[in-house]
């Protein structure tokens, strides 16, 4: 009664999702419909043969009871031929099924994680902020096992236990339709308690189970990623601790889960033992007023043997298909999502020719921030060829300003435009690919250092390549690397100094081309011969192109064309260095003589 209850006062939404994820996972099986037939027809076949097995049994049974004259040794021998013929044809047919299903699986699968990666890549800044790295790849790849068992449960275990409990009730109704009534309704009662045992009473508590499973995936990668910090501070035993925590409500989830599928195949395995017991009862009472014979009573018992592995599974099987649901939920919920900013219909491509940006009355404001607006009706002109360093307190709009540009956020009104053209109606691909950006943390990928300096044109040539790092000063100790530039720069290029990433970084920039640049203080956390080095290379990259400088220390910006000031989202002092510092009571002339003390 408490599982009922549990069930009838169950929200909608777990059996909402398992309708969600087998209508995602039939729509990848029609991508591939010869895949799909072959494994549908050759499991069809081998059940089938799993059916005659027990009507050849009883035949045989009825056969060897005569006298063992000529003709009926003539019908044992075609029996046994019979049996014979359908065991190997069963094993042909199964394995026609199970090298279909690898390839229809294998197919699927590489086509959900490429699907479900770009969609990720595709996701706004604001999502990625939210969300750890480390639960977004276990969401993937938790779904993707989910399919493989998903595929193997339904096409080749669940289908045929339908199959078979189908045709074995219509060859005893014909026989005997009560014993084909008994079959049928214990079936449908079996799988409708299997149903509502696993939707109602299993699944909620698997949902929670795999909620803190990719809780725990979070964590893993939270501590794992700033391993450095860990180690500074001596808190190993803190993050082992903190993991403890999460570790044992997982267990506690995990553990109520794996009870509740025991419980759950329990229950089942009763009611499949009460059907069985029914038949068999049934074919002996029907022997005992002479209605059966010997190879009647031996069909049915054989037909049982057959099906009570099926009917003791198929529960099992119904749990196995509801956990894979559960393991799917979000990833498919990942494809569900839509992202935040995506290119307008049929955008097209920017071409950047002087680089002149104007932001035109643009109003926008974070999520995160229930609607405040950090700008409203900004105006902003920026001329081509010009360098520009943007100055002010922490959130007073700078690092918003160039988000802008590159169009990981969309404005709430206004718009913005680079020559004449609104950033809103290109490809989002096409606007970055002219923006160039040299940020304060550089990031590599673990790869060569080729490969990092040519992210931005993966075609340039070995000697456009080394072009580029001898303008960012990187040449030299590209060089002095165990194999130059074939060299692998570890994990967000740990196995390089914050100096040398800086320069691949800017290398990076020059080979790009792009006629736009951001820099965000790039030499503000490295020594002294490291920052002259950068320094020099940056100066040689803003040659030439619209240039925009996120400035935190004011020293390094006073050579530049403009200074604009922020404060709370608004254009407080714009000008150059000199113009600023001879306003009395300026922000900027307050921050720059701080500074100088």
């Amino acid at each position: 009664m408490v599982v009922m209850a549990s069930f009838f006062s169950r929200p909608a939404a777990g059996r909402h999702e398992f309708s969600d994820v087998l209508g995602f996972v039939w729509r990848r099986w029609r991508a591939h419909p010869a895949c799909l037939a072959w494994t549908l027809v050759g499991i069809a076949i081998a059940t089938v043969a799993d059916v005659m097995m027990p009507l050849l049994a009883g035949w045989l049974v009825s056969d060897v009871s005569r006298p063992a004259q000529g003709g009926a040794l003539h019908h044992v021998m075609r029996d046994v031929a019979g049996l014979t013929g359908l065991g190997v044809g069963g094993i042909l047919a199964r394995r026609m099924a199970y090298v279909s299903i690898s390839h229809l699986t294998s197919r699927v699968m590489s086509t959900i994680v490429t699907e479900a990666f770009a969609r990720v890549q595709r996701f706004s800044s604001e999502w990625h902020a939210s969300n750890f790295a480390g639960s977004t790849v276990r969401r993937i790849t938790r779904g993707l096992g989910a399919i493989d068992t998903l595929g193997d449960t339904l096409l080749l275990m669940l289908a045929p236990e339908v199959i078979i409990l189908c045709v074995t009730t219509a060859v005893l109704a014909f026989h005997w339709a009560l014993m084909g009534l008994v079959l049928a309704v214990g079936a449908v009662a079996l799988i409708g308690l299997s149903v509502m045992l696993t939707l109602g009473y299993v699944a909620p508590s698997a949902q929670l189970a795999n909620r803190w499973d990719t809780r725990m995936g979070a964590t893993l990668s939270d501590a794992v990623t700033c391993n450095a910090v860990v180690k500074a501070y001596g808190a190993e035993a803190r993050e082992d601790a903190r993991l403890a925590w999460v570790a044992n409500r997982w267990r506690g989830r995990m553990l109520r889960s794996w009870l509740r599928g025991t419980n759950s195949a329990n229950l089942q395995n009763l009611a499949a033992l009460a059907m069985r017991m029914a038949l068999i009862a049934g074919v002996a009472l029907l022997w005992a007023k002479g209605r059966a014979g010997p190879g009647d009573v031996a069909y049915v018992l054989t037909m049982m043997f057959v099906i009570q592995g099926y009917l003791r599974d198929i529960g099992q099987q119904i749990s196995v298909v509801q956990r894979s649901v559960n393991e799917m939920g979000e990833l498919v919920a990942l494809f569900h999502m839509k992202p935040d900013v995506a290119d307008a219909p049929g955008a097209g491509r920017l071409v950047v020719g002087a680089g002149h940006i104007r932001f035109e009355h643009v109003a926008f404001g974070y999520t995160r921030q229930h609607g405040r607006l950090l700008f409203d009706d900004l105006n902003l002109d920026i001329a081509p060829g010009s360098r520009v360093a943007l100055v002010g307190p922490s959130g007073s709009g700078k690092t918003t300003l160039t988000r802008l540009l590159q169009r990981l956020y969309d404005v709430n009104g206004g718009r913005i435009t680079i020559d004449g053209t609104d950033i809103a109606t290109v490809t989002q691909a096409s606007l970055r690919g002219q923006i160039a950006i040299v940020p304060q943390e550089p990031l590599l990928f673990h790869r060569s250092v080729a490969e990092n300096i040519a992210y931005g044109r993966p075609d340039a040539t070995a000697a456009e390549i080394a072009h580029a790092a001898r303008q960012a000063n990187a040449a030299d100790f590209i060089d002095r690397l165990p194999r130059g530039y074939a060299t692998m720069v570890g994990e967000r290029g740990v196995k390089l100094s914050g100096g040398e990433r800086q320069r691949i970084v800017i290398a990076r920039a020059f080979l790009s081309r792009a006629r736009i640049v951001i820099m965000d203080e790039a030499t503000s956390s490295l020594d002294s011969h490291s920052e002259l080095l950068v320094q020099q290379a940056m100066e040689r990259l803003m040659a030439g192109r619209t240039v925009l400088v996120i400035a935190h220390r004011l020293s390094t910006v006073m050579g530049l064309d403009r200074i604009i000031v922020f404060r709370h989202g608004r254009v407080w002092e714009d000008g150059t260095h000199a113009e600023l510092m001879a306003r009395h009571g300026g922000i900027y002339r307050e921050l720059f003589e701080i500074q100088s003390r």
